[in-house]
């Protein structure tokens, strides 16, 4: 072994976890899960269990073309994808910046530059007069009241827009694209990155039970589609 590697060894020591440490983490973990599932121990937990109301798991017969937006951080991509026989689908995205005024302007401001770039997009991929149904991927903590409607508790990742904490996100959407009044479209579901990483797992996988995003301080990352 080089001394470059041992160096690299020793500098990452600290890292590795025995299995007594990582048997505490999973201890710690599982009574934060069962505290953020509790009705009386919810609000205190360092794990929000938040419900989801998506109920069924995709079975790969679904067919069409939809749309989903996906806002999670500075970078906000916009979708179309393609639902065809035999599980086959195609998707065409676009990366769109998400800038510091805006993450830390009103909310009005963010929610008119996510419509403009939906727009944006549907002008490109030459969907802009159809009406299509949407998801929309918000991946902040929200208390959900139904299936398309979501209140965000409060903002964390940089963002704190005005007036968007403990309203609802999908109807900020829609009065946005409303305020355009030049695009179409129907919102289905409303649901954060962990719940649209399990759709998508589980739309070629039929027995995938979870979708996971790998943390870190200061936000989440990890792969939408593992």
């Amino acid at each position: 072994m080089s001394a470059t590697s041992l160096k690299v060894r020793e500098r990452l020591q600290d890292l590795v976890l025995s299995t007594e440490q990582a048997l505490e983490i999973k201890n710690k973990l599982n009574h934060e899960i069962e505290r953020g599932l509790g009705k009386d121990t919810h609000a205190t937990s360092s794990v929000k269990c938040f419900i989801t109301y998506v109920q069924d798991l995709p079975n790969s017969k679904e067919r069409g073309k939809f749309l989903a937006l996906d806002l999670g951080g500075t970078n906000f991509r916009v979708l179309l994808i393609t639902l065809a026989e035999g599980a086959h689908f195609h998707m065409d995205s676009k990366i769109y910046a998400v800038p510091k005024d805006i993450m830390t302007g009103p909310g009005t401001g963010l929610f008119d530059h996510i419509a403009d770039c939906l727009a944006d997009f549907m002008k490109e991929y030459d969907v802009y007069k159809e009406k299509l149904p949407l998801g929309f991927t918000f991946s902040f903590p929200c208390v959900q009241e139904g299936l398309t409607k979501a209140r965000l508790s409060t903002w964390t990742k940089g963002f704190n827009c005005e007036g968007v904490e403990n309203n609802d996100v999908v109807k900020l959407l829609k009065e946005a694209i409303a305020r355009r009044g030049d695009v179409q479209i129907d919102v289905m579901a409303v649901l954060n990155d962990t719940t649209g990483t399990l759709m998508s797992c589980a739309y070629k996988k039929h027995n995938c039970r979870v979708g996971l995003i790998v943390g870190k301080a200061g936000g989440l990352l990890g792969e939408r589609f593992l």
